[in-house]
């Protein structure tokens, strides 16, 4: 892995730590115990979100499709508690506190995200070149 992928995974499991940190903070029935039950945490959700979300999505595309994206959050909410119910010293007190934290954790991951994204500057045109009497096609 170079460099750059490693400071960008460094940054997504910043973002995502925020995020359940802050879900913690707002929703009641959302608690961690320490900086390493977070950390935990946010490897498993990493890990829950690069595999099973994507099958999760694929056997309920119909569903998701019909509630018009909606059905990606109750499957967010579900791993949610799923990694609480993994995790020691991660609680969740039950689905509508998932819910509501994984919705947080959505929206810090789409702000955060968007702040921290860098702007790609197009490259300058180059001169126009002089006319000439061939036509490419």
């Amino acid at each position: 892995m170079s460099r750059h992928s490693w400071l960008n995974l460094l940054m997504r499991w910043s973002i995502l730590a925020v995020g359940v940190a802050l879900s913690a903070w707002i929703v009641p029935g959302i608690t961690y115990d320490d900086a390493v039950t977070l950390l935990v945490v946010v490897a498993l959700l990493s890990l829950f979100n690069a595999i099973l979300k994507p099958l999760l999505v694929i056997f309920t595309l119909p569903f998701v499709v019909l509630s018009l994206g909606l059905g990606i959050w109750l499957i967010n909410g579900l791993l949610f508690l799923a990694v609480s119910r993994l995790v020691p010293g991660f609680h969740v007190r039950d689905f509508w506190a998932a819910l509501w934290g994984s919705l947080i954790v959505s929206l810090t991951n789409l702000v955060l995200s968007g702040l921290l994204r860098t702007r790609h500057v197009p490259p300058a045109r180059p001169p126009p070149s002089k006319p000439d009497d061939v036509i490419d096609i």
